[in-house]
């Protein structure tokens, strides 16, 4: 009985640090799959509607199937919070990192989302869900953690540099650009990129509503139900071409959905706004937010492969230093995570501390 307690808590310790590598995972393939769609013409608000569309009808038949009989009451705070995750989720984020992505590259959308963690301790901090004592090493090691990070950020939206490694036909293509023109648009790609990443509120928004609603699932469908609605608002008015949405019923959702099937994907909406903002609810509840976000540089190892090999785009040395100052500012922030002497949970559910 007693190694048997023992496994089961092996498995417990273990089981959201393999839902958060997962989750990463799903998203390396996500920013390569929307480039690629972005560059056949896809409208980028058709797109978040379509996304958090599927997303809602996937999650909508696993809530009917594990979630039944909860028994949970949709209270007019929790409304008020699902309009806010889905405001936050859909809206800013999503939206402004697809804008983001047009002018970039998959490769530096994943490595400065790596920013997400440290943005959110902030705004955790701000909020008094996370414990700030700056007398403590902990402490000391997560703000170094921030500065290191935004400071790659900086780096990586300020300088390109040379191409390190290149398939060719990238570096070929950038010769026969306008430099200023790319430049321009890689300074402005980053720094719409930085602003949508202030949207990880959510994972604080969301970590709140799991407690005052405790059945993830169905939280997931109406909270992607949410983005769908008030998105698909956003692209009526700012996107009035009928045409955007039968290029993405049409020739583009099947190069959309054969990119998916290549990558081993089923179904963007399905994977990302389904699947793995379920599997953040998972963690989040049992480990908070900053833990959740910390895994992130997983993401940006695969995503620059993935991007080098499917869209022959070249690595740069900015990108490279940039992301390794972020990387090694998470670092520093996930130690002073681990460094926190113990949890505070009650019920299960995160109260203050992530580990």
């Amino acid at each position: 009985m007693e190694m048997q307690t023992e496994e089961q808590d092996e498995r417990e310790v273990l089981k959201p640090y393999i839902l958060c590598i997962f989750a990463n995972i799903c998203f390396a393939g996500f920013p390569v799959v929307i480039k690629v769609s972005l560059d056949k013409g896809m409208s980028c608000y058709v797109l978040v509607v379509y996304g958090h569309a599927f997303g809602t009808l996937a999650t909508a038949l696993l809530a009917l199937l594990f979630e039944r009989k909860n028994e949970s009451k949709i209270s007019v705070p929790i409304i008020r919070n699902v309009f806010f995750l889905g405001l936050l989720g859909g809206v800013l984020g999503r939206t402004l990192n697809y804008m983001g992505l047009e002018y970039t590259s998959p490769a530096i959308t994943s490595a400065m989302g790596n920013l997400i963690p440290c943005i959110t301790f902030i705004i955790a901090v701000l909020c008094r869900m996370e414990k700030f004592d700056i007398t403590k090493l902990d402490t000391q090691a997560k703000i170094a953690g921030t500065l290191i990070a935004f400071a790659g950020a900086a780096l990586m939206t300020l300088y390109e540099g040379i191409a390190v490694i290149s398939m060719h036909t990238q570096a070929s293509h950038q010769s026969a650009t306008s430099k200023s023109s790319v430049d321009r648009d890689w300074i402005k790609g980053s720094l719409i990129l930085l602003v949508s990443f202030f949207s990880s509120a959510f994972y604080i928004l969301q970590t709140i509503t799991i407690e005052m609603y405790p059945a993830p699932i169905t939280l997931t469908s109406i909270t992607c139900l949410s983005g769908t609605l008030l998105t698909a608002i956003m692209a009526a008015i700012l996107d009035q071409e009928a045409s955007s949405w039968k290029a993405v019923m049409g020739q583009h959702t099947s190069c959309f959905f054969v990119q998916c099937k290549n990558l081993k994907r089923s179904s963007t909406g399905v994977l990302i706004f389904g699947i793995t903002i379920y599997v953040q609810t998972l963690v989040v509840k049992t480990r908070g937010p900053v833990f959740m976000t910390a895994f992130r540089p997983l993401s940006t190892i695969v995503t620059a492969i993935m991007g080098l090999f499917i869209l022959r785009e070249a690595i740069y040395l900015g990108s490279i230093l940039g992301a390794s100052l972020i990387i090694l500012g998470l670092s520093a922030t996930l130690w002073g995570k681990n460094k926190e002497k113990e949890e505070e949970p009650i019920g299960g559910c995160y109260i203050s501390r992530s580990l």
